[in-house]
This record gives C-alpha cells, structure tokens and sequence, in this order.
C-alpha cells in the first residue's frame, strides 16, 4: 500500500496477502510485516484469521523482537470476537511479565478500557506509567499515550488530578487542554439543539482526531542509511569500490548526522534512520539484478528497508540512546553540539 492511499479505498484483505508474501522474502522483517498483515485483516473483520498469524508469530521458533506485543495485540483481539476469558487471561501474562516497551501496555490497558473495565484499566495505566516514568526527567514520545490515557481512564472515573496527571498535561501539546478532550459529559453535548455547544464539541472532536491520526499513522519516512562498523568493514572488504562512499565509520556517522540536520533545517518532516547488514543488502541486489557494488543502491536499499518499517525517528527523543550504537545518550553523543 502507498503511503498517499486513503484508508478508505484499502483493500485489507488483499494488503494483508501481499504484506505476509513480501514476510516470505524477508525473513529478517516477517515480524514487523506479519504485524502488519494482521492489522489489516482485523481491520477487514477476519479476526479469526488475524489470530491465526498472531499464533504463527508466537510459535516462530527464530524468536521475536518483541512477544508482548504480539501477545498484547492478540488479546485485543481476541475480546473483540468473543474470547473474553482467553482474553484475559493474556492480558495478566502481559502485566505480570512487566514489560519496558509501553506499547503492550497501552493496548491491553486500552482493551480494557474498551470494555468498559475502567478499574482494571487504570491500575495497568498506572503500572505502566511507574515502572517506565519513575525518576525519568522527561518522559520518551512512545511513553505519552500511557499518560494520556491514564488520564482519561481517571476523568472518567472521576479522580482528582495526581502528578501522573500534572505530568500528562506538560507533555500535551494540542490546543484543546486533556481536561476537555477527557471531559465525561462531551457525550451529552452531542445531543444537545444549541449550536453553540455543538460547534465547540465539533472543535474538541476535530483536536482529539487529529491525536489519534498523529498517534496511530506511520508516515513513510525519508531515511538515511546507517552501517554499524562491523558491517561496514565486512562491506568494504568485499566491495572495495564502495570505499569512495564511506572514507571511513567515523566519516560515515558524521555524514549521516550533518545531512539529517541539513534536511531538519530545510523542513523535511518525518525523518528516520535504517540500518543496514551486508547479507541484507546482498539479497536486495540481487533483487535488482544488480552488483553490491553500485553505489546507485544504496539510497534505493535505504528506501526499502524504510518501507519495510525499519526506520527509527530522528533524532532522538530526550535521553535516549543515540542512534549510532554507542550506548550513550543522544545528547551526550551525536547530539551533543545541536
């Protein structure tokens, strides 16, 4: 599916084929792209078969980046079809295993909220938000939904505000405050004659819409090619002709920086990172019809590692690692004379 196709025009059931073939040819990113298929097929309400693969991921015997994801993922699912026990009962596993990634958190904990299970909700919201927040400065990007929607669990509720709250609404940035996008009687204002109220709750609507989409999309991002020094030792040992492209890793990481920042500086959105592996990169080639080394492949390369969801956002986001593999903080590294 291109980036620019409407949601509206997808056919699910075919974009889910086609993304579990392109899994086939790449064994390396099956995961990202099985993920993939299954969302669609439970966007084409196939939600027996979108299980099935979750299954699949699950007894992969290569090992997954992430199981409590696709663990978290097929527990929604499945609640949404009627297995509310088996469910649950995944949903503990995911809670229980207290994951540092809080995507799973945030889907079971949304499932929960789906069914109207507001406690339950709430208390994984929070877990959530103190085991990866506790003593962090400033919360990560892929840690605002935890808050968010701890938030709007609690406005629901009806508890007061708390520091988790405080918090959640430093790191909001639309123009409609939490406190409204939250508030439990916007739903009576939908049923509301006076055009006033009905006007503002079309505002609030339109502002907590276009979270959603900015939460949920994932834009095809213009990428830049990295090499780990490993790879690019092993590459120019046996592409000497690339040399001419990577003078050295120092150069390289260098490069790599200095043009990301140039694309920021010119407002090119949505910028990213791939990293590349010289097997990879040999079976593309050989894709193309083509020798590894034509540097003309590389940008092409970057791009299909891009589209294969490889990419990783830059910069990164307050302290985290930077992404040239140092282990160190990105504001310590490459970032630190931004």
């Amino acid at each position: 599916m291109r980036p620019d196709t409407p949601a509206e025009t997808v056919d699910h059931t075919a974009e889910a084929a086609r993304l579990e073939r392109t899994a086939g040819l790449y064994p390396e990113d099956s995961e990202a792209l099985l993920l993939r298929a299954a969302a669609h097929l439970e966007l084409a309400g196939d939600r027996p078969t979108a299980t099935a693969l979750y299954d699949r991921l699950l007894s992969s015997t290569d090992g997954l980046e992430n199981p409590h994801l696709v663990r978290a993922l097929k527990a929604s699912n499945l609640w949404e079809y009627g297995h509310e026990a088996e469910a649950r009962a995944i949903i503990e596993g995911v809670r229980v295993a207290s994951p540092r990634d809080p995507a799973p958190w945030v889907i079971v904990a949304e499932a929960l909220e789906s069914h109207d299970e507001l406690e339950a909700a709430h208390d994984t919201f929070t877990a959530a938000v103190r085991l990866l927040l506790t003593d962090v400065p400033q919360p990560p990007q892929p840690t605002h939904p935890l808050l968010f929607g701890r938030h709007r669990v609690r406005r629901m509720l009806g508890k007061s505000h708390d520091e988790w709250d405080t918090l959640a609404d430093t790191v909001h940035s639309l123009p409609i405050t939490l406190d409204e996008l939250h508030d439990p009687k916007r739903v009576w204002s939908l049923g509301s004659e006076n055009p006033a109220e009905l006007e503002a709750e079309i505002t609030r609507l339109r502002a907590e819409l276009g979270a959603y989409r900015e939460a949920l999309s994932r834009p095809f991002p213009v990428a830049i090619l990295h090499w780990p020094a490993t790879e690019l030792s092993e590459l120019l040992e046996a592409y000497p002709t690339l040399a001419s492209e990577y003078p050295s890793h120092e150069t390289h990481l260098a490069t790599i920086e200095s043009a990301l920042r140039e694309l920021s500086s010119s407002g090119t959105p949505n910028l990213g990172i791939v990293t590349g592996t010289v097997p990879s990169y040999e079976a593309f080639a050989a894709s193309e019809l083509s020798s590894p080394g034509d540097a003309t492949l590389l940008p092409q390369y970057a791009t299909t590692l891009a589209a294969r969801g490889r990419a990783v956002a830059w910069p990164p986001q307050g302290q985290s690692a930077c992404w040239c593999g140092s282990g160190r903080a990105y504001g310590e590294c490459h970032g630190s004379d931004a």
